[in-house]
């Protein structure tokens, strides 16, 4: 096989395993940065260049977390009576596993949603639950707007954040800003930008057209 054969053997052998290991690697760095993004997309707030509606945003997002607390300590203050007036009415199995659902999705969800800290999963949870009285209100008494009025202002509001994040004054968007900054070349950041920019580009067109 001649004398430099064990030589090459090992350079193949250790080519392949360096091979492996920057493999290895950059599989790592891809899974981080699709996570990195996941996050990005899930904590950053559709953001509007106006403090006013920024405010408004804010105000509106911490009295429907504040005044949603309430609820969910109402059901674990009598979790039974609850289980047979709302979840057997409407026929789910195992109601006092889903009234605990309930309770503690309003218990945590209100204040994170006051936070704006995992704004959209927690609103999500809060619009569930207001589907879910929605369709109760429905089923005893009908398309009554006396029995609908409140589940529904309340779950318009909680799809509003669901869609829209926490808005500017919020700990989502100091998170989403501190991913971004930590985050090589994301794709999501840049096409945040370039969107962004384009926007200013076109609005300074307009306003020379003027």
């Amino acid at each position: 096989m001649g004398e430099g054969y064990p030589s090459r053997l090992i350079f193949v052998i250790l080519l392949n395993k360096y091979a492996y290991e920057n493999y290895t690697w950059q599989t790592a760095m891809t899974l981080i940065q699709r996570i990195s993004n996941l996050a990005l997309v899930t904590l950053r707030p559709n953001l509007v260049p106006n403090y006013a509606s920024q405010t408004a945003w804010t105000i509106l997002r911490v009295v429907a977390g504040l005044v949603m607390i309430h609820n969910g300590l109402d059901k674990l203050s009598n979790i039974e009576s609850f289980a047979q007036a709302y979840v057997q009415v409407i026929g789910l199995p195992f109601p006092i596993f889903f009234s605990y659902v309930a309770a503690f999705t309003e218990l945590l969800g209100a204040p994170l949603l006051a936070l704006g800290l995992f704004t959209r999963p927690a609103a999500f949870g809060l619009f569930s639950t207001m589907v879910v009285a929605m369709y109760h209100h429905i089923k005893v008494a009908g398309f009554s707007v006396p029995y609908l009025e409140l589940s529904m202002i309340y779950g318009a509001c909680f799809l509003f954040f669901t869609v829209n994040g926490a808005g500017l004054f919020s700990l989502d968007a100091l998170l989403s800003g501190w991913l971004n900054a930590i985050t090589p070349n994301n794709s999501v950041a840049d096409e945040a930008s370039t969107a962004a920019l384009s926007r200013n580009v076109g609005s300074g067109k307009t306003s020379a057209t003027r």
